[in-house]
């Protein structure tokens, strides 16, 4: 039962509350008929990014449903909570911003009937891709329109650290290099860029995954495998896995545990959004769902709470994902897989509907000579069984026009 008192002391701590900071790349809708939601790891910047939107908009409503006088609303809260404020207010939101909107329970039910009122734009927010995309898909499909907000592209990276990427002479490029370093090894969470404490930060991240969203969240009673699991996941970014590599992996460490749970924990570990699972192409649907996958985190600054020394090469790849990831915000129809075959893979197939649009592969190679012919062969071989022209290599350092197009990764990025 919410508190009258302490709903009205929310609405005038929030009146004072105002963002200051870059503005995030995300465009949605503001005036959709449609209810707009934002799926997102927490720390990306959801809450940051709502204040904004709120900011900017007339008789909008802020509900943090994170904070202490909200937590424990029940979805009829809802409707109570919007009354409250016309009456201290004197006037109807036009806008409602709802976030964290999942800690509500069956919060979906008053969401769709205050858009089947046809009086307010709605926007909500979620840290669960599985709970949204639940609720989503049963009481609201065909009523909203969903984007995605991961921590600092390198572009809102430089943005943040007031560096301008126009105009560059080779001194400036040499400075965006040693930026991008820093950037795949820290990674891109904002608190993280801003402090001089990124390592203590991260590792606090890594046990709100662990604990708040991965334990507590799915009531998980074995929290030793739980660790294991979510240590494991970190460790092995950017390879491949399977549910029977971790399952031996558990056994070796002498952990009790059933494939059935391994297969259950790691799906859980997904829905907290920081973990990606990548799915192999495949012509056939069921094998797309199938195991093997490669593991890609939210954010790169999360692998060096296990990892002393940063891998360039896979958090290149790990970039790459993620941008390509932020890409389907304004092209909801691709789909991104990795390709592996009998001698080859390429790292990244991006289709759009029944075309293969593009073919990409990522390298740490600073030269043609450390670039592996394999490759190129198999992004070669691959063009050609799909029919696809746009072939991609992102390097380190080198750069050329062609059949195949090579391309430095500072500049891949500040492009896409």
């Amino acid at each position: 039962m919410i508190e009258k008192r302490e709903i009205v002391d929310y609405f005038r701590e929030y009146e004072r509350i105002h963002v200051k900071g870059i503005e995030r790349e995300l465009q949605v809708p503001v005036d959709s008929d449609f209810i707009v939601s934002i799926i997102g790891p927490r720390r990306a910047g959801k809450t940051y990014y709502l204040i904004s939107l709120r900011d900017k908009l007339k008789d909008a409503i802020y509900l943090n449903f994170e904070d202490s006088r909200l937590y424990e609303a029940t979805y009829k809260d809802i409707r109570s909570i919007l009354r409250l404020y016309i009456e201290n207010y004197g006037r109807e939101p036009k806008y409602l911003l709802l976030d964290e909107i999942q800690n509500v329970p069956n919060w979906e039910i008053a969401v769709r009937e205050l858009h089947d009122l046809r009086k307010y734009r709605i926007f909500i927010t979620g840290s669960s891709s599985k709970l949204l995309s639940k609720e989503i898909a049963t009481q609201l499909r065909g009523r909203t329109l969903r984007f995605y907000l991961y921590p600092f592209s390198f572009r809102e990276y430089l943005e943040m650290m007031q560096v301008s990427y126009d105009n560059l002479t080779i001194d400036d490029e040499a400075k965006l290099k040693n930026l991008l370093k820093e950037y795949l090894e820290f990674g891109g969470f904002p608190d993280v860029v801003k402090s001089n404490y990124k390592i203590n930060i991260l590792r606090e991240y890594s046990d709100l995954i662990l604990f708040r969203d991965f334990v507590e969240r799915h009531k998980i009673k074995n929290i030793e495998v739980a660790r294991a699991i979510h240590n494991f996941v970190l460790q092995n970014f950017g390879r491949e896995i399977s549910i029977m590599r971790v399952y031996n992996r558990l056994k070796s460490s002498n952990m009790r545990v059933s494939k059935d749970s391994v297969y259950s924990y790691i799906s859980k570990l997904e829905d907290t959004m920081f973990f990606h699972f990548l799915k192999r192409y495949s012509e056939k649907v069921h094998m797309r769902e199938s195991w093997p996958k490669k593991i890609y985190l939210c954010d790169t600054g999360l692998a060096k709470v296990v990892k002393y020394h940063a891998d360039f090469g896979r958090a290149m790849e790990n970039v790459v994902f993620l941008e390509l990831m932020r890409r389907r915000n304004k092209e909801p129809l691709i789909d991104i897989y990795y390709y592996s075959y009998k001698g080859g893979e390429v790292d990244f197939m991006v289709r759009e509907g029944e075309r293969v649009k593009e073919l990409i592969q990522v390298t740490n190679a600073s030269n043609k000579e450390e670039i592996e012919e394999r490759e190129t062969k198999s992004l070669e071989k691959i063009c050609k069984s799909f029919n696809c022209y746009k072939k991609t290599v992102i390097t380190w350092d080198y750069e050329s026009s062609g059949n195949i197009q090579y391309i430095p990764m500072w500049k891949w990025l500040l492009r896409n």
